[in-house]
């Protein structure tokens, strides 16, 4: 690491401030400050974006603690500091056994000794981390992850944090004693060696250049004449079928019918049915249809579907049982209730349409006086654009006679002006002289400043060739890469549960035949499980083919009394219905009276109009028909001098494209 620990800590409590969660990304946040902020090394970037990156992720966690704190023994403290108790209440949380006790000291002792005294003595409390705060976590997170993973490694660091707390109060107090100053080191001096000459760079091999391909010729991407040809005697044969095709049509006889009866038809066809049917020698047979397809397969139901069945019958029967009992004991029937119920439930219909019937004859009324209030509202538009007009005329002229006096007064200022540029002219002279020897000035100092630029660029290039130089040296030395495992020996991480691989074979060993035994038993509390479920199913299976049974007989009768019952239409009589009825006849009235003296007071030129827009549609329509009647004929046409003449499906089809 190239920086100390209060720097970090500073970086990791900065990036927290300027990180807005609506606006930025994570990812996109981090690389932004590390680039600014200049910090290229690895070990410092991954520590600042793994710490950034957790107090994001777990802010939930951190907001308990911070919101406890500041509620109890943080009420002096600011909340721009925030951020600051986030930061080193992760790092107490999930990094003190990476960390170490030392480093975590370090952290601490780089920030203001009462902040982190005060912040720490409440939140590394035993008895707040074992109440409050672990009721809080958990609401996020489970029980066990807050247990395993955030407050066993407190309470097992709990003895050194103790001592750092103590250390910490004491120096508060002015109680800790001063260290002893040690001795002075003796300093070990390099010997005078002639350094080595440095390598020299060895120069890059010029790249060769590739030789120029040959472009591809340009009647790659022509198409070829024989496709034109093609086309253009397809586009000619075409105009060829159609012009004939309309000289048949035209020629054809006007008084004769040139179409068949359905008698002639009929016999045609019968003829060519004949015919075929000799030719047909090998007959191929069809086998008749299997039994088991004619006949009726019961559908196999599923066991979660003969449990739900049963289940819902089970209901229905306690239902009824019930209210058997409630019967015998005296309780009365429901069917006057009900028949209350249906009356009060058609009286609520009836005025609810009524209701809807009153909102329709008024929104009708309100459209007929609308049409009424826009005709006022264009005869007052109308009055209003006459008067702007007046208006603007009246704006025109005044602003005509302000501009002829404004014209007089800018030519009293330009005679003014041109007496003043005269003495300028001496003013403008020593200006340029003074301008001058400043630029000489600058020039000279800025030849100075380039020479400095040169000389600090060439102590930077040697700076970094000797660098390279280490680098490569570095580089050159061997690393042995070789390691020795004994099977029989712990890896040595220090863990309670720490064992060597041999003990681990031995351990799964012994789990796998105690899973054998397990799988005995569970295979045999299987088998009396589906026993039990078998027999349940057909207990369940009887059940609903008796309910069934009923259920087809009661909907054969409610089938008849709904045959027999016929439904009855609603009438509706309102008084307030048919005066709004007779309000929008009259409006109605009224309007149609205003249109007929409307259509009255127009031209005869409209009505002109309209009759050539009737006649010109009635030609288009005319021409279209005739279209229709071109385009059967040449279809009935290609059919039948086609190659399925012959057949019987092909003379139908010619049949009918000619009766359309």
């Amino acid at each position: 690491m190239t920086q100390n620990h209060k720097q970090l800590f500073v970086h990791c409590v900065q990036v927290l401030n300027t990180y807005n969660v609506d606006t930025q990304s994570v990812e996109e946040h981090v690389n932004r400050y590390l680039k600014e902020n200049g910090i290229f090394d690895e070990s410092d970037q991954t520590f600042i974006v793994e710490v950034f990156s957790e107090c994001v992720r777990y802010s939930n966690l951190m907001e308990v603690v911070l919101n406890g704190f500041y509620n109890k023994d943080g009420k002096t403290t600011l909340r721009s500091e925030q951020n600051l108790y986030h930061v080193i209440c992760y790092l107490a949380t999930f990094r003190l056994d990476e960390l170490g006790m030392a480093h975590f000291r370090k952290f601490v002792s780089s920030q203001d000794i009462n902040k982190m005294y005060r912040f720490l003595s409440f939140f590394l409390n035993e008895r707040n981390l074992l109440t409050w705060i672990k009721d809080g976590w958990e609401k996020y997170y489970e029980h066990v992850f807050v247990q395993t993973s955030l407050l066993s490694p407190l309470q097992r660091w709990m003895p050194e944090i103790d001592d750092m707390l103590s250390m910490m109060k004491s120096t508060i107090d002015n109680r800790l004693k001063p260290k002893s100053r040690a001795g002075s080191v003796t300093e070990t001096r390099p010997f005078n060696i002639t350094q080595p000459r440095p390598r020299s760079i060895p120069v890059p091999e010029p790249i060769p250049k590739l030789k120029k391909h040959k472009p591809a010729p340009v009647t790659l991407y022509d198409k070829p004449v024989e496709l034109e040809m093609i086309q253009r005697t397809k586009e000619a044969n075409r105009r060829r079928a159609e012009e004939r095709l309309m000289e048949a049509s035209r020629l054809q006889y006007a008084c004769a019918n040139p179409n068949k009866s359905q008698k002639t038809k009929e016999i045609i066809s019968n003829i060519i049915y004949e015919e075929e049917s000799k030719i047909d020698f090998e007959k191929h047979k069809a086998n008749p249809t299997p039994a088991f397809l004619t006949r009726e397969v019961p559908v196999k139901m599923n066991t979660a579907q003969i449990l739900r069945e049963g289940k819902l019958y089970q209901q229905r029967e306690e239902e009824i049982i019930k209210k058997l009992e409630n019967l015998e004991a005296g309780a009365k029937d429901a069917s006057d209730f009900l028949k209350w119920q249906s009356e009060m439930r058609q009286k609520d219909l009836e005025g609810k349409l009524a209701d809807i019937e009153r909102r329709r004859l008024e929104g009708k009324l309100s459209h007929e006086e609308a049409i009424f209030a826009r005709q006022n509202l264009i005869k007052d538009n109308k009055q209003k654009v006459q008067e702007m007009k007046e208006e603007t005329q009246q704006m025109m002229q005044e602003f005509l006679e302000k501009k002829f006096k404004e014209e007089k007064e800018m030519r009293n200022l330009v005679e003014e002006t041109m007496q003043g540029h005269k003495n300028t002219k001496e003013a403008t002279k020593k200006l340029k002289d003074y301008k001058r020897k400043i630029v000489q000035e600058v020039n000279e100092e800025s030849k100075e400043l380039m020479k400095q630029a040169l000389e600090e660029a060439e102590l930077e290039m040697r700076r970094k060739m000797e660098l390279i130089h280490q680098i490569k040296a570095m580089e050159a030395v061997p690393i042995i890469r070789q390691k020795l495992v004994d099977l029989s020996e712990s890896a040595g991480h220090g863990l309670l549960s720490e064992m060597s691989i041999a003990e681990l074979r031995e351990r799964v060993s012994l789990c796998k035949a105690a899973e054998i035994e397990s799988e005995e038993t569970r295979r045999d509390d299987i088998l009396q499980n589906k026993e039990a479920k078998d027999q349940l199913l057909l207990n369940t299976l009887e059940t609903i083919s008796k309910h069934r049974l009923e259920q087809t007989r009661a909907a054969a009768t409610r089938l008849e009394t709904k045959k027999k019952s016929e439904p009855k239409k609603i009438e509706l009589k309102d008084e307030k219905l048919t005066e709004l009825q007779k309000r929008l006849e009259e409006r109605k009235a009224q309007r149609m009276k205003e249109r007929q003296s409307a259509k009255l007071g127009t031209k005869r030129s409209s009505a002109d109009n309209r009759t050539r827009s009737l006649i010109n549609q009635k030609k288009a329509l005319e021409e279209n028909r005739w279209r229709e009647l071109e385009l059967t004929q040449e279809r009935a046409a290609k059919l039948m001098d086609g190659s399925l003449g012959k057949s019987k499906s092909a003379s139908r089809l010619a049949s009918n494209l000619v009766m359309t």
